[in-house]
């Protein structure tokens, strides 16, 4: 799903014009990336959280040279996908191996 699929989906489903629903999802993501900038979690209820992990620097090689190379202390986020959401795609799942199943044993 892209960006434009989610504004496509608030213009049908809320009857927004096509400029309100894109002003509605950047000011969504814009708050999410400020927060996750800041080193703020973010957790929404039904879909997951985000978290800002800080990794240590440490010393690397160059996997051509074998020199050491310095690495850096940096951020990362990890997302991690909520209860809900978790089960719901693996029903999906089930009930697509059901189908395929079934199709292969009435073939």
């Amino acid at each position: 799903m892209l960006k434009s699929d989610l504004i496509a989906i608030l213009v049908a489903k809320r009857q927004l014009t096509q400029k309100q629903a894109e002003i509605t999802v950047e000011t969504i993501f814009d708050s999410m990336k400020g927060a996750l900038c800041k080193g703020d979690n973010i957790e929404i209820r039904g879909l997951g959280a985000f978290h800002v992990k800080n990794y240590q620097g440490y010393n690397g090689r160059n996997p051509k040279t074998g020199e050491v190379i310095p690495v850096k202390p940096k951020r990362g986020i990890l997302f991690r996908t909520g209860k809900e959401l978790r089960d719901r795609v693996n029903r999906a799942e089930a009930a697509r191996e059901r189908l395929q199943v079934a199709k292969s044993e009435s073939a």
